[in-house]
C-alpha cells in the first residue's frame, strides 16, 4: 500500500516523497500485489449537536482506500498522476501555476474543473503538505487597507501611508515579512460595498485600525493573510457580516474554517483548515437586536426563504457552535425563530455614514460576541 508520512514541505523533499510515491506503485504493479493508495481523511465539523463528537483540525478521522481494482478508484488514480506529474514539473522549475492553468492542459481528460481540485486535495493528503507548497497558486480576492506595512518578495507595501486605500492581499504568505503596524484591532467585513463605503468615510485613518474584506467567502490565501496578521500583531480581531445565514457562514469560515464535501465518495476533509482558522475573531454584528435598538424602519429587514431556513437549520447542527460557539448559535436559533434577515446597509437608513459610528461604539462598549 502506497502512502507517505514525512512532514517536511521543502521543494527538495516533496519531490523525494513524489518520487518514493510512484516507485512504490510501480512495485506494486510489477509484483502483481494489490495497488492501492491509503489518504487520510480530516473533518473540522460535523451535524452531531451534542458537542461529544471527535472532530479535529489536527488529527485525521479516519483513512480512504483508492483501489486500482475499482473502475472509479482507477480513474481518479490516473487523474492523481497526471496533476501529481504537473506538480513535479512545477516544483523541479520553481514555477507557479493556477488550478485553471493545470485544468487546461489535459481538458478532455479532466473534463471538468472539480475534477483538478480534487486531485490537488489528495495531493496535499498524500503528501501531508498545504497546497501552497505544491507551487498551485491560487486567484487572489480579498483586499486590505489601514494601519499596516510590510513586503511581499521584496516589494514593500505603506498602506499605512494612504490608509483608506485598498491593497492586494499578498498570494504567498511565505514571501510576507517586515510587518509593522501601530493598529488598534483589525476589523473583517464580509462585502466589498461596505469595505468602499468605509473607505469613503475615512474610517482607518480615523479609527486607527486595519480592514480587510475576503469580497464574500473568503478565499485561502485572505484567511492565510488575516492568520498571519493575528499571529504577528496579537491585535484583537472583529468581523463585520450579514444577519443572514451566508453571512453567518462567512462568519464561521474565518474562525472554523471551511469543510469540504467532495460528491466523489461523499468524505468531508479540512486538511488545511489548522493553517487557517481564527478561533480570537469576535463576531461584532450585524444582529437582530441592531433593528430595534436602532429603530431602523420595516422596510430594512426581509423574510428568510425557505431554502434559507433549511441552510440555518443544518448548520444549528454543527458540532462545533455547542462546543465553542454557544452564543453564537443562540443568535442563529433567534434569526431561524422571528424568520428574519437584514444586510449591514440597512444601517444606511439611520445616516449615510452611521456605519462609522456603529463600529467604534460597539468595540467601545464591548457588544459583540
Amino acid at each position: 500500500m502506497a502512502g507517505m508520512s514525512c512532514t517536511s514541505n521543502r521543494p527538495d523533499l516533496l519531490l523525494q516523497k513524489i518520487k518514493f510515491f510512484v516507485r512504490s506503485l510501480l512495485e506494486d504493479l510489477s509484483n502483481n500485489r494489490s495497488t492501492c493508495v491509503a489518504l487520510d481523511c480530516y473533518r473540522n465539523y460535523c451535524s452531531d449537536p451534542s458537542g461529544t463528537c471527535s472532530c479535529s483540525y489536527d488529527l485525521p478521522s479516519g483513512k480512504e482506500i483508492i483501489s486500482i481494482e475499482r473502475e472509479a478508484h482507477a480513474y481518479r488514480l490516473d487523474i492523481l498522476l497526471r496533476v501529481l506529474l504537473i506538480i513535479q514539473q512545477l516544483l523541479q522549475e520553481n514555477k507557479h501555476c493556477s488550478k485553471r492553468d493545470i485544468y487546461y492542459i489535459h481538458p478532455c481528460v479532466f473534463r471538468v474543473q472539480a475534477v483538478v481540485d480534487h486531485a490537488i486535495n489528495d495531493i496535499c493528503l498524500l503528501l501531508k503538505c498545504s497546497r501552497h507548497h505544491l507551487n498551485v497558486v491560487p486567484v487572489v480576492k480579498g483586499v486590505v487597507m489601514g494601519w499596516l506595512t510590510f513586503a511581499e518578495a521584496g516589494r514593500k507595501f505603506h498602506c499605512i501611508k494612504s490608509p483608506n486605500t485598498a491593497y492586494p492581499i499578498p498570494v504567498r504568505i511565505e514571501e510576507v515579512e517586515d510587518v509593522v503596524s501601530v493598529a488598534h484591532y483589525i476589523l473583517v467585513v464580509e462585502k466589498e460595498t461596505v469595505f468602499q463605503r468605509l473607505a469613503n468615510d475615512k474610517f482607518c485613518e480615523r479609527n486607527r485600525c486595519i480592514v480587510i474584506t475576503g469580497r464574500g467567502y473568503p478565499d485561502v490565501p485572505t484567511r492565510r493573510f488575516l492568520r498571519y496578521l493575528v499571529e504577528q500583531l496579537h491585535l484583537p480581531i472583529y468581523c463585520l457580516v450579514d444577519c443572514d445565514p451566508y453571512g453567518f457562514d462567512i462568519l464561521t469560515t474565518y474562525r472554523f474554517g471551511s469543510m469540504i464535501v467532495w460528491c466523489f465518495f461523499l468524505e468531508k476533509m479540512a486538511y488545511d483548515a489548522k493553517l487557517m482558522h481564527v478561533p480570537e475573531i469576535q463576531w461584532l454584528g450585524v444582529f437582530l437586536s441592531d433593528l430595534e435598538e436602532y429603530q431602523l424602519p420595516d422596510r430594512c429587514f426581509l423574510c428568510l426563504t425557505p431554502a434559507e431556513k433549511r441552510k440555518v437549520e443544518a448548520m444549528l447542527s454543527r458540532c462545533y457552535l455547542n462546543k465553542e460557539a454557544p452564543q453564537w448559535r443562540s443568535e442563529l436559533e433567534i434569526m431561524l425563530h422571528k424568520g428574519l434577515k437584514f444586510e449591514i446597509e440597512a444601517l444606511s437608513a439611520y445616516s449615510i455614514s452611521f456605519l462609522s459610528e456603529y463600529i467604534p461604539a460597539k468595540i467601545q462598549q464591548g457588544r459583540h460576541l
